[in-house]
Parts: C-alpha cells; sequence; structure tokens
C-alpha cells in the first residue's frame, strides 16, 4: 500500500511538472526586462555675472553653486575689483544678478551704506549690514525701518533675488527716496 501511494504520489507531481512546463511554454511573452537608469543630473543654474569681472555674461553654474564659482565661470576678477566687498561663499540661485564692484565703486559707497547699530544702540561706521542677508529684526533697527517695512524688505529679497545696490531698494514697496 506504501508502494502504491509512493507511485501515486511521483505520478502526481510528473504531471504537475509537465503541466507546469506546458503552460510556461505557451504563454504569451510578458514584455521586456527592467532596465536601471542612472538618476537623471540636476539642471545647471544661470547667473548674470557682471561688473569687474574679465568676461561679463550669463554662465551656468551648478546647483549649490557661491559666488566664487560664478566668478571663476566669468573669467576670474579684474585687477580693479574689489572683492573684499563681496561675500564669496555665499551660495546663489537661479537667475541671480552678481555684481562685482571696483575699489572706486566700494570707496564712493561707503558714504551711503547702513550703519548697523551696535548693543549699545550707537552707530558704528565700522560695522555694516548686509541688506542680502539680514533679518527683518536686523533691518528694524535701521532709522525709519519698523516691523512691516523690515518684512516688505525681506519678502522682496525673497521673491526677486539680492539687491545689487543700495538704491535697489527703492524697488521695495513703501520705500521711496525720502526714505532711502
Amino acid at each position: 500500500m506504501i508502494r502504491r501511494a509512493g507511485i501515486f504520489v511521483a505520478s502526481l507531481l510528473t504531471g504537475l511538472l509537465a503541466a507546469g512546463l506546458v503552460v510556461l511554454l505557451i504563454s504569451p511573452d510578458r514584455g521586456q526586462p527592467i532596465r536601471l537608469l542612472a538618476p537623471p543630473t540636476p539642471r545647471p543654474i544661470r547667473v548674470h555675472v557682471t561688473g569687474a569681472v574679465a568676461q561679463p555674461g550669463v554662465y551656468p553654474v551648478p546647483q549649490g553653486a557661491i559666488v566664487q564659482d560664478a566668478l571663476h565661470a566669468a573669467g576670474g576678477p579684474t585687477d580693479e575689483a574689489a572683492l573684499d566687498a563681496v561675500n564669496l561663499a555665499q551660495p546663489i540661485q537661479d537667475g541671480e544678478r552678481l555684481y562685482f564692484p571696483t575699489q572706486s565703486e566700494v570707496a564712493g559707497a561707503e558714504a551711503t551704506a547702513f550703519p548697523a547699530i551696535t548693543d549699545a544702540g550707537d552707530e558704528s561706521a565700522g560695522d555694516r549690514l548686509d541688506l542680502n542677508q539680514a533679518t527683518a529684526p536686523e533691518l528694524e533697527m535701521l532709522p525709519g525701518i519698523g516691523p512691516s517695512l523690515a518684512q516688505k524688505i525681506v519678502d522682496f529679497r525673497d521673491q526677486h533675488g539680492r539687491f545689487g545696490t543700495v538704491e535697489d531698494l527703492l524697488n521695495v514697496p513703501g520705500i521711496g527716496p525720502a526714505k532711502l
């Protein structure tokens, strides 16, 4: 009886195996094998580099680039460039305009730069407030700038990019020539 059961199980397994092979051979093609593709490379950003650079123009730079990368893309600074007036380590954004001033421009602009307020409340001619990095509370320390106007300056900068000059503040709603 055990022998009979063994023959039955063996026959059953052989039949199932044969049926599986028949189904495999007559089944339709299941498509192409999966191909793995490399992840897409991020698009470069474009920046307008102008001022005291060897070759002003619009240049592509990789995502995460800093001002120094854009300067090198434009052929480097000229002899008159005032690189100490520019933050070369600042990250840049797509569509941004980077202006590299000359030494003479920096010397003439120091009289119109915004002084920062020290902890003691006194204005210090040696300390300057960077309009492109200042927070709304820092901007409020400037004479004539309240919380509402400070927030408008920050919002304008976030929407339109860096300020190239102090006069660019005239584009902020609520700032006119008298306020500037």
